[in-house]
């Protein structure tokens, strides 16, 4: 495990690469997917990663929350040298209710994790529905806990999420995120 900090190069007012990406609810989504919601938070993110783990909870918790967000985890990791990270691993993380975001992905060529930039797992991205595109406005870590046995004081994705959802500027600064590096294949 390679301790990361995200450094992405989207900037805000940028808009969210599109995607095609199979579900582990057995469906094919891109970002018109989601075309209904106010905000979109795509989080890079796996199943082994403890950091990734520590944050399966609060962000099952902002896909409950926020009617008008919409939650997508999406795991780009090489999953023949970290079987844990496999579709069927997901699929099974989804069924009983481990893990319950609006939608969780596979990124199996990786080509989406490159397109956004990003480097660890959990790594998130919140977009703003502008009625034409989803546009970045807040590229932060989900809260304060650091590490996966840190105990949460500021939930700071929460804020910016109601933040943007009440058409305000976001309060809270932005940090990298850090986790594990997303694992890449050879090629």
């Amino acid at each position: 495990m390679v301790l990361m900090e995200s450094d992405s190069e989207l900037e805000h007012g940028d808009e969210a690469p599109d995607f095609e990406l199979p579900g582990a609810d057995g469906e094919t989504y891109s970002l018109d997917s989601f075309a209904d919601s106010d905000a979109l938070l795509v989080v890079f993110t796996c199943n082994h990663c403890p950091y990734a783990k520590a944050k399966f909870d609060e962000l099952n918790y902002l896909a409950d929350a926020y009617d008008d967000l919409a939650v997508v985890g999406i795991n780009p990791n090489d999953d023949e040298d970290y079987p844990d990270d496999s579709f069927e691993r997901m699929q099974e993380l989804v069924a009983d209710g481990t893990i319950d975001y609006t939608a969780y992905l596979r990124d199996e060529s990786q080509d989406v994790a490159r397109a956004y930039g990003a480097v660890c797992t959990p790594d998130p991205f919140l977009f703003e529905n502008t009625g034409d595109a989803f546009e970045l406005v807040f590229h932060s870590r989900i809260d304060d806990a650091m590490s996966p046995d840190d105990e949460v004081t500021d939930y700071e994705m929460r804020d910016a999420v109601e933040a943007v959802l009440a058409g305000d500027d976001i309060p809270v600064e932005e940090y990298p995120s850090q986790g594990c590096s997303i694992k890449w294949t050879e090629n």
